[in-house]
């Protein structure tokens, strides 16, 4: 059953608690990608993915199929297979903890519910995902495959080498969504090595290109609503989604300082007070 935007804001603020927890707990961890990304996860696993978090299975036969290539960002992604039902919510509180499942970057040998690739070696996941997809096309199943990629992540050539590969082989159940964010860990992408006009680039490919907020929880579910309905066309489809970094959390918008800083005390009990929920911590 679909959540309302009621239940899905106050998801939202719950993943945001979950994030600053996990992270403060252990005093490690990458809070700034992952608060922006938090309207994303929530609207993704709970209203637009066909999954079985009750019943999962490796091969995702038959359901759609979710890739997180920028790895670093595993708190929100954990924080969303939680509260979907993949495993108990309560084992948020052992995350980068010794022989935890749910470590600093996602891995497949713990045998952590909804985690089918490693990631956090940055530049993989849409090769992986194209992969995954094409499969699903020789398998004759319909289902559609998601993955998040970072926009400093675009430095790496093999996301280039898998944008090519992706159109050529007319994989159109792929969705291709970029967080731009436009802060990576040493500064602003366009001081690092900047990418302009990335609508033309990805079009110059021949894949199919949508805009949305990333922070707007309704422009999130229109626009991957959009994008189900546009696959199966020729084309594979990226969406360009522009973020703040650190959002929902005054102190840490704005700035690329909080990709991978922990909160103190004092700034833990500030981004709880400023992300009230009803769905209680864990």
């Amino acid at each position: 059953m679909k959540k309302t935007f009621n239940d899905l804001k106050d998801q939202v603020n719950q993943t945001r608690r979950d994030i600053v927890r996990m992270v403060h707990a252990v005093q490690s961890g990458h809070p700034g990608g992952s608060l922006g990304c938090a309207e994303f996860f929530t609207v993704l696993f709970q209203n637009i993915l066909r999954h079985k978090p009750a019943s999962f299975q490796m091969t995702a036969d038959h359901e759609d199929v979710f890739v997180l290539s920028n790895g670093h960002i595993s708190p929100v992604y954990y924080s969303a297979l939680a509260h979907s039902g993949y495993f108990p919510v309560k084992e948020l509180a052992t995350f980068r903890k010794l022989n935890s499942r749910l470590q600093g970057h996602p891995t497949t040998h713990e045998g952590l519910p909804g985690v089918r690739i490693a990631s956090g070696s940055l530049g993989q996941g849409l090769s992986v995902s194209a992969g995954i997809a094409q499969a699903k096309k020789l398998n004759q199943d319909n289902n559609l495959v998601y993955v998040l990629m970072g926009d400093g992540e675009l430095q790496e050539g093999q996301i280039w080498e898998a944008v090519m590969y992706a159109a050529h082989n007319k994989v159109d159940n792929l969705i291709a969504t970029v967080d731009v964010n436009g802060r990576q860990i040493d500064g602003d992408t366009k001081d690092i090595m900047g990418f302009t006009e990335l609508k033309s680039k990805f079009e110059a490919f021949n894949w199919k290109v949508l805009h949305m907020d990333g922070n707007d929880i309704e422009d999130v579910q229109d626009t991957l609503n959009q994008a189900s309905v546009m696959a199966g066309n020729g084309k594979p489809i990226c969406i360009l989604m522009k973020t703040e970094m650190g959002n929902g959390v005054d102190f840490m918008m704005g700035s690329h300082k909080w990709h991978g800083i922990p909160p103190n005390d004092e700034q833990l009990a500030q981004a709880l007070e400023q992300n009230p929920s009803t769905i209680g911590d864990y």
